[in-house]
């Protein structure tokens, strides 16, 4: 006598008739075939998620090296524009002529106009990032870094592509030896840079403060005075440039921390703007040490 619960088509061999025939195969088949097909789906949105490239800066809103080295490219166009108009407005036109006079209200404009954004920025980007501020800080020290270099070219003609190609040679190995991890930033070294920095502060400050005066009418005050016949300003320039290659160590390790700690994007900005900073204080150190050797000779 046969069993009547194994008359049931799923215990019985899946003959297309038994099936077709069953109460509810047609909507059990159907219902296999759209799960069959959603799996297929998922399956290749999962291989198209694998095979797609890693989410960039953009969709995660965090910080990224590539996206930082953009903007900071992005600035020091600005800053070249900028650097154009300020020549052009300290010579009065687009040629170096010894003989014609030259403006220092572009020196003045982007000096000052610099220093007080600079200031802004420093202090507020911790709360708010204004890229807006940056950019007018890119301007103003376009328009300052061109009006003093079209200055001493005036007065040392050449002097300028020197002064590029050593700033452009200092960035460069500098990068490099962080690149490779030759170099790092360290709490030591951190704490003898801003007794230096404090230190130059000091005698910049003073410096200038006797050439205003009259009390020291040196070319370069102070940097003028030699010893054992070496210019001082060249011992302290190269000094200098070695500080401000640390420096940038510190902005290199500052980008580095942001992407590391996933920062938001917005503080590439950050980033940019203090290697701006520190490129051209290095450039204008490495113009007046070359200034003050071909002055001596």
């Amino acid at each position: 006598m046969s069993n009547f619960a194994f008359n049931n088509p799923a215990f019985q061999k899946q003959d297309p008739r038994n099936v077709a025939t069953y109460p509810g195969a047609a909507g059990a088949q159907t219902a296999s075939l759209a799960q069959a097909g959603m799996d297929a789906a998922a399956n290749a949105q999962l291989e198209g998620m694998y095979a797609a490239p890693p989410a960039g800066s953009i969709e995660t809103d965090r910080m990224s090296v590539e996206d930082t080295v953009w903007k900071t490219a992005g600035l020091f166009a600005i800053l070249l524009v900028t650097a154009v108009v300020g020549w052009v407005w300290t010579l009065g036109g687009v040629s170096v002529d010894p003989t014609a006079g030259v403006s220092m209200l572009p020196m003045i404009v982007g000096a000052l106009g610099g220093f007080v954004l600079a200031m802004i920025i420093t202090f507020t980007s911790r709360k708010k990032v204004r890229p807006a501020l940056i950019f007018a800080y890119a301007a103003f020290e376009g328009v300052f870094v061109g009006g003093i270099s079209a200055f001493f070219e005036l007065l040392y003609p050449g002097i300028v592509v020197q002064a590029t190609l050593a700033t452009v040679a200092v960035v460069g190995v500098t990068l490099a030896l962080f690149a490779s991890g030759k170099i790092r930033a360290s709490a030591k070294m951190t704490k003898i840079f801003m007794i230096a920095m404090v230190g130059y502060l000091v005698f910049s400050l003073l410096n200038l403060g006797l050439m205003w005066t009259g009390i020291n009418d040196n070319a370069f005050g102070l940097r003028s005075v030699e010893i054992m016949g070496i210019p001082l300003g060249l011992i302290i320039g190269v000094l200098v440039v070695f500080m401000a290659a640390y420096s940038l160590v510190l902005d290199f390790d500052q980008i580095q921390q942001g992407v590391r700690n996933g920062a938001p994007r917005k503080y590439g900005w950050v980033g940019g703007f203090g290697i701006m900073v520190t490129v051209v204080w290095l450039y204008i150190e490495i113009l007046r040490i070359i200034a003050i050797a071909r002055g001596s000779n």
